[in-house]
């Protein structure tokens, strides 16, 4: 797949290889739990921008039609794709998503610095 560079009029591929995937296939991908539920959506993913690594996939998590939805970070490193099930597990419950930190359409919880911290630390994931 391709599409044409608006700057240069090219065609730049925008699908993915063996090891890279355009952000725009990430997004909208289902993240399941280990037992198989659908727990939500990647909505977008955060990258850091010091490493150029990505930090967080951000799912959306409940509500209807964008009303009542909620964000919930995800560390990167949580999330194992599977071909079978054609998106993302974790190793969450839906319990543990509920309590988890999360945000609102217009809040930004990311100008806290210690927010990060909070999502790993609620998952068990070391923050690095």
């Amino acid at each position: 797949m391709a599409y044409t560079d608006r700057n240069t009029g090219t065609d730049v591929e925008t699908d993915e290889t063996a090891r890279l995937i355009a952000s725009n296939r990430v997004e909208g991908t289902a993240v399941y739990d280990r037992q198989g539920e659908r727990l939500g959506d990647v909505y977008n993913f955060m990258v850091d921008k010091h490493s150029g690594q990505v930090a967080y996939a951000v799912m959306s998590f409940g509500g209807f039609l964008g009303i009542g939805e909620s964000y919930h970070p995800l560390p990167w490193k949580s999330l194992d794709y599977s071909k079978d099930m054609g998106g993302y597990v974790v190793d969450v419950t839906r319990e543990q998503l509920e309590g988890a930190p999360r945000y609102g359409r217009e809040e930004d919880p990311w100008r806290d610095p210690a927010y990060g911290r909070t999502v790993h630390d609620h998952y068990g994931v070391p923050y690095v």
